[in-house]
């Protein structure tokens, strides 16, 4: 896709995959969520490489055509942050922007919090600032919430293990479409809410389910599930009063079904997100769902180099 290379890193004793694009001192490090990869920001590095910056995305391990690790059973939010580090460490980069969505906006957070003097500024779609721990919420949210069926050990796995790939990950991109969080009745797995005949979104063409699929088939869901579903609710920083000082952009879609999660419309507007985040900047998209990036690249591709320009002085 339009000059993006490909090479493996190795990383913490595992090679990672890493796709990049662009050249120069300043670096766009990308993080994707779930079920993403690398690809998700397909849009997003060809635009910033083509506004003078060097774009680098990277498969976290256990996704993708990265290595997945000997026990990822035992993994955890804080082994991606270690990954991130350790690869600008090794690509000779001291600095850079950091733009995460979904799952990859934790790492993005923990590093900024950790690691400041890494982070020139933090771009992130649809995750206000948190931290992984305890108060992750998801107690609040009924029993067939898709998050508390997926951190039962065995479950997803049977679910998912009905189907190919191809279908689980078209599935997934269909209810996270939605404006209200995937909710299971009780007789009903996860999948079985996706009736086989829905099309896929119009953003998303077959040509981008294969190729999702085709990275997953080589991965398979061991890890993933892993981190983060199983690992959301442990804290893996151990402080207390976090705080991001970089300059951040949250890019919220209107119609994301995260906004319905308890209490998250009214935190994003709240004194203690400011309080945590003192240089941050909102914007919500009209149209916007939880692939903001994917269904309006255009419009996210404005606001974040815009964003970033605003900070690479």
């Amino acid at each position: 896709m339009e000059h993006i290379s490909h090479t493996h890193v190795e990383v913490n004793g595992l090679k990672l995959h890493v796709a990049e694009i662009g050249t120069g001192p300043k670096v766009v490090l990308f993080l994707h969520g779930f079920p993403q990869i690398w690809y998700t920001w397909r849009y997003q590095m060809i635009a910033v490489a083509k506004a003078g910056y060097r774009a680098i995305a990277y498969d976290f391990r256990g996704y993708g055509l990265s290595d997945l690790p000997a026990e990822p059973e035992k993994g955890g939010f804080i082994d991606l942050v270690e990954d991130t580090i350790a690869l600008l460490d090794t690509l000779g980069i001291s600095k850079a922007f950091l733009v995460g969505t979904d799952l990859g906006s934790f790492p993005a957070y923990m590093i900024a919090v950790l690691y400041p003097e890494r982070v020139t500024s933090l771009v992130s779609l649809g995750v206000p600032f948190r931290l992984p721990g305890p108060s992750d919420g998801i107690d609040l949210m009924p029993e067939g919430f898709y998050c508390k069926r997926w951190q039962e050990p065995g479950r997803a796995e049977a679910d998912f293990g009905r189907f190919d790939v191809k279908t689980v990950i078209k599935n997934i991109y269909i209810l996270f479409s939605g404006t209200k969080p995937p909710t299971a009745r009780e007789d009903q797995e996860i999948m079985d809410m996706v009736d086989p005949s829905t099309p896929l979104p119009p953003w998303l063409s077959e040509e981008d389910l294969a190729v999702y699929a085709s990275l997953y088939e080589k991965s398979g869901f061991r890890y993933p599930l892993q981190v983060p579903y199983r690992t959301l609710g442990i804290d893996c920083c151990g402080i207390t009063n976090p705080k991001v000082v970089a300059p951040t952009l949250l890019i919220m879609g209107e119609k994301d079904y995260a906004l319905s999660f308890p209490g998250i419309a009214d935190y994003i507007k709240s004194d203690k997100l400011k309080h945590r985040v003192p240089d941050l900047e909102t914007v919500f998209v009209e149209e916007g769902n939880h692939f903001v990036h994917e269904k309006l690249p255009e419009q996210v591709n404005e606001l974040m180099i815009n964003f970033l320009n605003k900070h690479s002085n």
